[in-house]
């Protein structure tokens, strides 16, 4: 294998989607990794999707304000892990108090941001010409409305990793063999263009989340994408092939050369697909991908 040295390393890009670019619309997507120098454990990774309604005129804010809500919460947590190393208590906090901690920073975020930034004429108009004078008055009365967005995020330390996600997207895990997995069931209730969201009343009911203790083994590579990925193939199939393809494009041609592949990848799947805004964050253990394994013919994403 050529590129990255060995350890764990974070990457990612997000591309307007094609239909948004011949319409004039913003990237509605959002991407944050820590740390910044993208290498070394304890990695957080986020990405959201703004929605596109109408009343989500502020979407695109939203999701930029939810990815550092992750970043803020899990902040929290891994202050709390250096007084208290029990699993057991970790994993319950991850299950009750981080989805509480993430809507917390992500609500004050919205609403300095409001203070900031009053809605303006134009945009209370844009909403009620599309959806009417109450969609108008809801989102004057209840603004968290204007930056409804999704969340999918993943924390990886040496012991343990967390996975969370509100809303539609998808979350891979690959094993060093090249095997595609869920770590997270799929939500049900996601269908069409409906989704779960961070601005939904009892958002905090809505999250699922995901924990795994390393002992052995761990991912080779953790895959987040928004939905504009999955939905740009034919079907699930084709799209898990994603993982094995990346794994073994990693393994030949090095990490750099993947990474800078992504942006055009992307911008070929959202011009012959979905027509969607596309995310994709990758989180690799080189370790784990430097293992041999069985050839795996290699198709481009």
């Amino acid at each position: 294998m050529t590129g990255h040295k060995a350890g764990w390393h974070v990457t990612g890009r997000s591309v307007r989607g094609y239909s948004h670019i011949r319409a004039g619309l913003p990237n509605q997507d959002a991407i944050h990794w820590l740390p910044q120098c993208a290498e070394g454990l304890p990695i957080i990774l986020a990405i959201s999707d703004g929605h596109g309604s109408a009343e989500n005129v502020r979407s695109d804010t939203g999701a930029c304000l939810a990815v550092k809500a992750a970043e803020a919460a899990y902040g929290v947590l891994l202050k709390g892990q250096a007084e208290e190393s029990r699993l057991s208590t970790i994993k319950r906090w991850a299950n009750e108090g981080l989805p509480h901690e993430i809507l917390r920073s992500w609500r004050d975020a919205v609403a300095k941001d409001v203070v900031a930034r009053p809605f303006t004429g134009v945009e209370l108009d844009q909403v009620e010409a599309k959806k009417g004078a109450n969609a108008r008055s809801q989102v004057v009365l209840d603004p968290v409305l204007a930056y409804g967005a999704t969340l999918l995020t993943v924390l990886v330390t040496e012991s343990f990793v967390i996975y969370t996600q509100i809303g539609d997207g998808d979350i891979l895990t690959v094993s060093e063999t090249g095997d595609v997995t869920r770590p997270l069931p799929r939500d049900e209730r996601l269908f069409a263009n409906e989704t779960t969201s961070l601005c939904s009343r009892d958002a905090w009911r809505d999250f699922h989340i995901g924990f795994q203790v390393l002992c052995g083994s761990s991912p080779a590579l953790i895959l987040l994408s928004t939905d504009g990925y999955s939905t740009s193939f034919r079907d699930e199939e084709s799209f898990l092939k994603v993982g094995t393809d990346i794994l073994e494009l990693i393994r030949s041609d090095g990490l750099d050369k993947v990474n800078a592949s992504l942006e055009p990848w992307l911008a070929e799947a959202s011009r012959l697909g979905s027509g969607d805004d596309i995310t994709l964050g990758i989180v690799c253990n080189i370790d784990a991908i430097m293992m041999s394994t069985e050839d795996t013919p290699v198709v481009h994403p």
